[in-house]
C-alpha cells in the first residue's frame, strides 16, 4: 500500500516476524523502518529520506495515524506493529538465536550505551550485546569515514539505533554497503529508554484507542511540534491526497 508516496508493507504480525527470520538467515543487509506519520511527512518533503525508506527491504505500519488513513481510504491493515514492539520480538529472537546485537547509541541521549546494556542483560542474560556511543553529526561529515571503517569488521548480526528519524535511517542506509556481517539493521528511536524505565510507556489501553500521543505530549511538552505534525497536518496532507486521486480516477 501507498500512502502520501511512500510504500508500506501490508503484513500480518505473524508474516513480519517470519519475514524478519528469513531476513537473519539471508547472507545480506536488511534494514527496517516501522513508518508513522511523522516519517510520511518528512519522506513528502525530504527525497533522499523518500529514497531510503523505499529502499528499505521492510516497512512496517507504526502510529495509529495510518490505521485510521486506511479506514478512511476503505482499506483495511492488516497490522500495527510499534517499533518498541518489534524490537522486543527482535531480541527476543536474537535471544533464542544467540545472534549478537550491536547498539548504535546517540551520544547525550536520555539512555546511555552502559545503561541500555544493563536493561537488556537484565532481560537476556545471554544475549550478546556490543556497541558504541555515536555523535550524530559525524554521519553528515567526513568523520563518518572513521566511524565505517569502526562498523565494517562488525561481527554482530543484528544493529539496533536510537539516533531519531530520519537521522537514524540515513545513519543505517549508508552502512548497507559497508558491512560484511550484518544481517538486520532498525532505528528504534526512544524504544531504549522504555527498556532503561528513563521513559514510561503510554498504557496499553491508550496505545489501541490511539491515544499514545498525548501521553506523550503530557510527558514531553516539548515534543509539540512533532506530536501537531502527526495529529492535524498529517490527516489534512492525506484528505486532500484522498481527494484528489479520488477525482482524477472519476
Amino acid at each position: 500500500m501507498e500512502i502520501l508516496g511512500t510504500t508500506i508493507d501490508n503484513l500480518t504480525r505473524e508474516e513480519i516476524l517470519a519475514q524478519i527470520k528469513i531476513f537473519l538467515d539471508e547472507p545480506k543487509f536488511h534494514q527496517i523502518a516501522t513508518v508513522n506519520p511523522e516519517f510520511l511527512l518528512e519522506a513528502k518533503k525530504n527525497k533522499a529520506f523518500h529514497t531510503i525508506l523505499q529502499n528499505c527491504d521492510l516497512r512496517i505500519a507504526d502510529g495509529f495515524g495510518i490505521t485510521l488513513t486506511m479506514l478512511f481510504r476503505g482499506e483495511r491493515l492488516k497490522c500495527r506493529f510499534p517499533g518498541a514492539d518489534l524490537m522486543e520480538e527482535i531480541l527476543s529472537i536474537a535471544n533464542e538465536k544467540k545472534i549478537s546485537i550491536y547498539l548504535a547509541i546517540k551520544k547525550d541521549g536520555l539512555s546511555s550505551f552502559d545503561e541500555v546494556r544493563q536493561a537488556l542483560l537484565e532481560r537476556y542474560p545471554t544475549l550478546v550485546v556490543d556497541g558504541d556511543t555515536i555523535d550524530v553529526n559525524e554521519i553528515y561529515d567526513l568523520r563518518f569515514k572513521m566511524l565505517e571503517s569502526k562498523i565494517k569488521n562488525l561481527k554482530s548480526k543484528i544493529i539496533l539505533c536510537n539516533f531519531g528519524s530520519p537521522t537514524q535511517e540515513i545513519f543505517l542506509s549508508r552502512l548497507r554497503q559497508q558491512t560484511r556481517s550484518v544481517r538486520l539493521a532498525m532505528g528504534v528511536g526512544g524504544s531504549f529508554d522504555y527498556l532503561t524505565k528513563k521513559q514510561k510507556r503510554a498504557p496499553r489501553w491508550l496505545q489501541s484507542i490511539g491515544l499514545e500521543w498525548l501521553w506523550r505530549l503530557i510527558q514531553q511538552p516539548q515534543r509539540w511540534y512533532r506530536i501537531w505534525n502527526a495529529v492535524v497536518l498529517f490527516p489534512f496532507y492525506v484528505f486532500f491526497a484522498t481527494i484528489q486521486k479520488h477525482d482524477h480516477n472519476t
